[in-house]
């Protein structure tokens, strides 16, 4: 949170500066100066919208989803046409369960700008975690399709944890590992192939992934759960205790822990 608000700092100063250079530019020129102050203002509307968008993020990043929310809103409101400020407030809308108006967000980001590939990434994204994951498919492959985009890995990542929802495992694996060329040791990576073995019944290579997964990050509640239905399928009952436990001291209000007091492993 201090490293956004020192950001939001920066990004203030900029836009300033960025105002105040127009206004002088406009006030030296007189006479056909009224297409020059038009360029002035759409650059400067558009850099206001980029600076609220980007503290948007920031704040969506740190878990601030009110403040993220409010940010974007007005991005939209400074400049309408601002694509990038639309799906990423469609992104924090999904987190507030605000599903219709995500939805609502991502088709106004895609009509104003549908070649952009981190829109395409991160409709496919929404699709994918409401349901819709056969949809998905398209969007994330336009993103890969798109030579300017700069982390084809996260969209390679994300169609192949859609493909494992599908039960499509072959192109699960295929995509998962395609994004594991540009990093290694993901996180993110290791738990979709271990969701992958789990579903093959390859308990051991599920367990292995996840081993690493552990080495490099504190496991949120769906790794845990998922390495506690691995280790039950493998039979190590000592191994579920503990897991259970880590599962219902840090995350006892968790979907995942909810699932296990109901027994539904599957």
């Amino acid at each position: 949170m201090i490293r956004a608000l020192f950001r939001s700092v920066a990004f203030f100063c900029f836009a300033t500066l960025t105002l105040s250079v127009s206004s002088i530019a406009i006030a030296q020129n007189s006479g056909g100066g009224s297409e020059l102050r038009s360029d002035f203002v759409a650059k400067d509307i558009r850099t206001r919208a980029k600076m609220h968008t980007h503290l948007g993020s920031l704040y969506f990043q740190n878990g601030n989803l009110i403040v993220a929310l409010e940010e974007l809103t007005i991005a939209t409101s400074i400049d309408p046409d601002y694509a990038q400020a639309y799906s990423t407030r469609g992104l924090v809308l999904y987190n507030i369960k605000e599903w219709a108006s995500a939805e609502k967000d991502f088709q106004k980001a895609l009509s104003l700008d549908d070649k952009d590939p981190e829109i395409s990434n991160n409709y496919g994204w929404f699709l994918c975690h409401t349901g819709k994951a056969k949809e998905s498919i398209e969007f994330f492959q336009r993103a890969i399709n798109n030579s300017l985009y700069q982390t084809p890995e996260i969209a390679y990542l994300n169609m192949g944890a859609c493909y494992v929802d599908v039960g499509d495992l072959d192109a699960a694996e295929e995509y998962v590992r395609k994004s594991m060329r540009f990093q290694s040791s993901s996180p993110s990576a290791l738990f979709q192939l271990a969701r992958i073995n789990y579903k093959r019944g390859n308990f051991d290579a599920a367990k292995l992934h996840l081993d690493k997964l552990m080495q490099l990050m504190s496991p949120g509640a769906d790794v845990l759960w998922l390495y506690l239905r691995v280790e039950r399928r493998r039979g190590d009952e000592e191994s579920v205790n503990t897991l259970v436990a880590q599962l219902r001291r840090k995350f006892p209000d968790s979907p995942e822990y909810q699932e296990f007091l109901k027994g539904n492993f599957e």
